[in-house]
């Protein structure tokens, strides 16, 4: 067997976080327009309960995310990397924020504008960091 690492171990949380970041967000989009028409009242209870998990895998996916920047010698790569790693840094932050407007707001539009550059940035993010991991 090889033998774990922290690089392995690191590299592991990561992915982990992220298949519950992406991954939860997507399957809360097939569930909620079900939900809406047969329980209402379970939406809530259902954004509370996939909030308890998914904001707590955001925060390890910040912090492995700088664990592999700090991890990484940046000036050893192009400028088409550095680019892809700023672009994936901004994407993460406009992410959070769609999905804090959408977690918080009472507003319908908020909501669904937010949900979806929340997802959508996800998923490019998502993206990104595999060009990254193969650029290494």
């Amino acid at each position: 067997m090889i033998s774990p690492t922290l690089d392995s171990l690191r590299i592991f949380l990561h992915l982990l976080a992220a298949g519950i970041w992406v991954g939860g967000q997507i399957v809360l989009g097939g569930l909620v327009p079900k939900l809406r028409k047969s329980h209402p009242e379970a939406l809530i209870t259902t954004a509370q309960g996939f909030a308890r998990i998914a904001w707590p895998a955001f925060a390890v996916l910040v912090v492995t995310g700088f664990w592999n920047i700090f991890d990484t010698d940046i000036s050893a790569h192009d400028t088409s990397y550095q680019a892809t790693l700023g672009i994936k840094i901004v994407l993460v932050a406009v992410g959070a924020l769609a999905t804090l407007a959408h977690s918080s707001s009472p507003n319908k539009s908020v909501k669904a504008i937010g949900g979806a550059v929340g997802l959508l940035s996800a998923l490019v993010v998502f993206y990104l960091g595999i060009l990254l991991a193969s650029a290494v």
